[in-house]
């Protein structure tokens, strides 16, 4: 198995470089207004269509942290790990039908902007510094590494840190024309991530299909899968017991069975989805019918990502465990991808690479623009130069995209956050945790219930943070191990935790908890609550057979695979 690239998988990245670059570069002379007009910089002028939107969100999502990190979860637990992205579908159904009116009825530009409106400039700073500080050490951080480290072993093995610059380069390139240029050439990123992904898994299960003497059948390939690796192909992986293995335990502390759907899945989701500066960017310049179809476009793709980033982990699994992926040594779950794509024949080796390299500069360029407009708008133009006129503020708002990166490198280039310890995709879904049960209460409760207060909120996102601690770092051994709330397992680490989706659905229901009380304390209707009427939410006959036909389609996937 050849772990170094030839010159066709080079034309083939080459090419696909070129062909982004030159699109970008199109776009960018089309639109030179974006130079100095922040609206265009940040928002795009509202000119994306919804197919540029939807595909820019699968684009910016999508990235090292599932091709890599969903894949070695794949590799290490199985399809129940597409939980994420098949509730996903479901949370932009719900973005879709209630969060984006709110959204959109309110001139909504960013996350901090919402909550200055609905509640005042205390809450909207504090959340503005804490985003700013989640995209740049756990999102941008993981990123870079988990990118770099998959094309790096392909290249042979030497090369991480050249490969860390390239991929910040590049997505600098693509960040530095402004949101427009970042959404339409997300269509042509999308599209390879999806050509090049099915490529990739396509040529996974022929390789397994062969090394059990099959021949190159894809089916069959699969059906091996399901044979050789029956406990990888079950949603709900269950409760474990006094006879339960560590390995069995470690799966489920990653994702607790049946729990997961009454606790911390649906708080990450909606969170991500709906309280996210990825969303406000790229819909809100629409007009609702443009911003809901895009989501929801968005979201019926989402059922096919597992496919992508999920499978390969799996037949990773199955050849290691076979003794054909000898590099594995130890079970390194984020090495899996790398793995495979080490099977792939020339030039679709490159095409694999190109699909990866797509995802990862895409998410990094949604990443840093984001973090540009939050400076820019909620931090920058508040408290630094309130009369900074458009031109300036475009410029801040560049220096802030290379500002980012530069320290996102400095982070990544010893890996001094331990992201490959952690395991990419858990690292950023436990991280991301901390805030989430405090951000997304303060987000729910100040949509839907007009007597919220900021009070309230101040203390829901402190209550939310320190809880999120409590619960994923000192409550077993404050509280015991197994209360009525809980139960903790041993993480074969010397500790016990609790799993972190649990631990994030609990500190989520006590914040809602606090904030009530709080709010309760206040008048009965806060004057700077959202003005909603039932026909914001009346859907489209088109939206509403796309909804019925994604979830269908889940509910299928559940029923087979339960």
């Amino acid at each position: 198995m050849k772990n170094h690239l030839v010159f066709e998988d080079y034309a083939v990245f080459i090419l696909y470089f070129i062909i982004v670059a030159s699109y970008g570069l199109w776009i960018y002379r089309r639109k030179k207004r974006a130079v100095t007009d922040t609206k265009d910089f940040f928002l795009a002028e509202g000119s994306l269509t919804w197919w540029a939107i939807g595909a820019s969100l699968i684009a910016s999502n999508i990235s090292a942290e599932q091709f890599i990190g969903m894949s070695g979860e794949g590799f290490f637990v199985g399809i129940a790990v597409a939980a994420y992205e098949w509730i996903a579908a479901v949370a932009l159904i719900i973005i879709a039908v209630w969060f984006i009116p709110v959204y959109l009825k309110n001139r909504i530009y960013t996350m901090p902007q919402f909550l200055t409106r609905r509640y005042n400039e205390t809450v909207a700073l504090i959340m503005a510094i804490f985003w700013l500080f989640l995209y740049i050490f756990v999102n941008l951080t993981s990123i870079l590494y988990l990118g770099a480290v998959a094309i790096n072993g392909l290249l042979g093995g030497n090369y991480l840190h050249e490969v860390m610059i390239v991929l910040a380069a590049f997505s600098l390139v693509i960040t530095l024309g402004g949101m427009k240029v970042i959404g339409y050439t997300d269509v042509i990123q999308v599209a390879v991530l999806i050509i090049g992904g099915l490529a990739t898994t396509y040529l996974a299960l022929t390789v397994v299909s062969e090394r059990f003497g099959m021949g190159k059948d894809v089916i069959a390939g699969f059906n091996l899968l399901m044979k050789d690796a029956p406990e990888h192909f079950h949603m709900i992986i269950p409760k474990p017991d006094a006879n339960s293995s560590q390995t069995d335990i470690n799966k489920y502390l990653v994702l607790p069975g049946i729990a997961m759907y009454f606790a911390g899945q649906w708080i990450v989701n909606l969170n991500y989805w709906g309280c996210n500066q990825y969303i406000t960017q790229r819909a809100l310049g629409a007009n609702l019918q443009t911003a809901r179809t895009g989501i929801l476009f968005a979201g019926f793709l989402k059922l096919l990502m597992p496919l992508i980033v999920m499978l390969p982990g799996i037949a990773a699994f199955v050849l290691y465990k076979n003794g054909h992926l000898p590099q594995l040594e130890g079970g390194s779950k984020d090495g899996a991808y790398s793995a495979i794509l080490g099977f792939l024949p020339s030039g679709l080796k490159g095409l694999s690479i190109a699909a990866l390299t797509a995802a990862i500069v895409a998410s990094l360029a949604g990443k840093v623009n984001s973090i540009s407009t939050i400076y820019v708008l909620d931090i920058h133009k508040k408290y630094f130069n309130k009369n900074a006129n458009e031109k300036a503020m475009v410029k801040i708002g560049r220096i802030t995209v290379i500002g980012s990166m530069i320290v996102a490198l400095m982070f990544t280039w010893k890996d001094l956050l331990g992201i490959g310890g952690e395991g990419g995709f858990t690292f950023i879904q436990k991280y991301t945790g901390f805030i989430s049960p405090g951000v997304f209460a303060m987000f729910i409760l100040g949509m839907f219930w007009k007597r919220t207060s900021g009070a309230a909120a101040v203390v829901g996102v402190i209550t939310g943070f320190l809880l999120s601690i409590l619960f994923n770092n000192y409550a077993p051994a404050l509280f015991g191990t197994d209360t009525w709330l809980y139960t903790a397992y041993p993480n074969g680490k010397g500790d016990f935790e609790i799993p972190f989706l649990i631990a994030m659905g609990l500190s989520f229901l006590f914040t809602v908890i606090v904030m009530v009380a709080v709010s309760l304390a206040g008048p009965k209707i806060n004057p700077k609550a959202f003005d909603l009427d039932k026909s914001m939410f009346k859907v489209a006959p088109s939206t509403l057979a796309l909804i019925i036909v994604t979830l269908i389609i889940l509910s299928l996937i559940y029923i087979r695979f339960w």
